[in-house]
């Protein structure tokens, strides 16, 4: 019995380290293994983006809905635990996004975007641009198609392609005509599909950044005549343009607007041609030279981080570039191109062009003009609007939208969500900096 007495500690004390031990092999079996949900690649997954579009449908309020949305998924994603749901929320959805390199230079992008569209307005150049198309455009059709044309021509991103669009043809569209409504529908129509198959647009450095180990870019461009969405929407805008066909409530829209109501709902307010505080030193040149530097300037920083100057071809280099370090450098030299030009031509002082550029800290955080307002009527005739969103209680341009089709300008750090995209222009982070939301 005494000796059963003094064995009983030791043994004790070997389960208990053979506990331990075999617990701390069990963790790192964790570790090591790669975590995968219980409703991995079943129907279960495609409940969270169901949740999200079907809320903001109802609800119409797009940032709520998307996060009711991400927190289904989060939910699914840990087994129903609240820890696990908050921390994958956070941790390892948002703060690793946010922290993501890659990601972060996409958001430089459009940043800059947004003081380039701020930059444009200021000199005065979408506006003369706006004066040249209206007096060498005859009738709606011919409107129309130049804002296909020109949102065509500005592939780089949707958002610079919406407010510089919505900007320059909302006064030719007034003078013969056409809807709030339907200028809201060729500017959304055009700005998407055109970017989410141009191979140099912040569409395709996110599209390309998900796909781990292989030649995203490559891929992205042979996916493009698969991409029906987009070049249907093209032909479909097109045609309905050209045949002068309307349906539903966007007949009632443009049959108003023929009479000269170029709103029919007069009780929501929106920005007008007039509104504008016009640069008298504006020409069309202070458009175009910013967009084609762009363009130019992106297009060598994709070639550059993909070694075309280390001798690889144009082609190979275009393939193997950094798409998110390309289109930050090309928009950096862009914009520094457009304010030195700007600076020339006399049309902007120094201060001038700063005050374009984003401020992230109390009521000035920004100091756009009126007119980057691109405030236009839906198709269920509600006011949406493409301007400024600013941060607090600031206001852009005499006024805080509220934004019910979610296209804003990236002028500060935006918290715009593309089409819902936390998770579409912001690219995954990698698997072992925590996953995605």
């Amino acid at each position: 019995m005494s000796n059963l007495r003094k064995s009983l500690p030791a043994g004790l004390l070997a389960v208990l380290c053979l506990s331990v031990l075999f617990s701390m092999t069990a963790l790192a079996a964790e570790e090591t293994a790669e975590y995968v949900p219980a409703m991995y690649a079943t129907f279960w997954a495609l409940v969270p983006p169901i949740v999200a579009i079907g809320l903001a449908l109802i609800t119409k309020e797009v940032y709520s809905s998307l996060f009711v949305g991400i927190f289904v998924g989060a939910l699914f994603y840990s087994g129903f635990t609240f820890e696990g749901t908050v921390t994958h929320i956070f941790q390892g959805g948002i703060i690793s996004v946010l922290s993501d390199s890659y990601n972060v230079g996409i958001l430089v992008f459009l940043v800059i975007l947004g003081a380039m569209v701020c930059l444009m307005n200021k000199a005065g150049g979408s506006a003369a641009f706006g004066r040249w198309a209206s007096t060498h455009i005859r009738g709606s059709v011919g409107a129309q198609l130049s804002a296909v044309l020109l949102g065509i021509l500005i592939f780089i991103d949707d958002y610079f392609n919406c407010l510089t669009v919505g900007s320059v043809m909302r006064p030719v569209t007034d003078k013969h005509n056409v809807s709030r409504a339907k200028l809201a529908y060729i500017i959304d129509a055009t700005a998407a599909p055109v970017c989410i198959i141009a191979p140099i647009s912040s569409w395709a450095a996110a599209v390309t950044g998900f796909v781990e180990g292989e030649d995203g870019l490559s891929i992205f461009v042979r996916a493009i005549p698969y991409n029906f969405y987009a070049l249907l929407t093209i032909v479909m805008m097109i045609s309905m343009v050209l045949m002068r066909f309307e349906f539903g409530p966007m007949a009632k829209h443009e049959a108003n607007a023929k009479k000269g109501d170029i709103f029919t709902t007069r009780s929501a307010v929106y920005a007008s041609a007039e509104d504008v505080a016009e640069n008298p030193r504006g020409r069309v040149i202070d458009m175009l030279v910013p967009i084609f530097s762009l363009i130019v300037c992106c297009v060598i920083g994709m070639i550059y981080t993909g070694g075309f100057f280390e001798g690889a071809d144009f082609v190979t280099a275009f393939s193997n570039s950094d798409a998110s370090v390309g289109l930050a450098l090309g928009s950096f030299f862009g914009i520094v191109i457009t304010i030195v030009f700007y600076m020339i031509r006399r049309v902007l002082s120094f201060k001038e062009a700063m005050d374009c550029l984003p401020r992230l800290q109390g009521h000035g955080a920004c100091h756009p003009d009126s007119h980057l307002r691109m405030v236009s009527e839906g198709h269920d005739g509600q006011p949406g609007s493409g301007g400024l969103r600013c941060r607090g209680h600031a206001e852009c341009g005499g006024r805080t939208d509220e934004a019910a089709a979610g296209h804003h300008l990236p002028g500060g750090l935006r918290p715009g969500v593309r089409d819902g995209d936390l998770l579409g222009n912001l690219r995954h982070p990698h698997p072992h900096r925590g996953g995605g939301i």
